[in-house]
């Protein structure tokens, strides 16, 4: 196992802690913990695509980061409310 696949695991467990505050906190705090999410699962595909060594997969961490901004801005229109 090298130090990217050990760093990607070490994301992977952030993601517990982000989806409890996704899942019990108040509006803000889950828009905040959605961010938060997509964050982590972009890096963590971006560690993934380096131990691969394949820049083919940096592809996809893009798509992810993009995607995932979109969503942010998607939950806080629906959300606006009751913000």
């Amino acid at each position: 196992m090298n130090p990217w696949f050990l760093a990607a695991t070490l994301m992977l467990l952030l993601l517990v802690p982000s989806g409890l505050v996704c899942l019990r906190g108040d509006l803000m705090r889950r828009l905040v913990g959605l961010e938060l999410s997509g964050m982590i699962a972009t890096l963590t595909m971006l560690l993934l695509a380096q131990a691969f060594r394949r820049e083919v997969y940096f592809d996809l961490a893009l798509a992810c980061a993009l995607l995932s901004f979109g969503a942010g801005l998607v939950f806080t229109r629906f959300l606006e409310r009751w913000l």
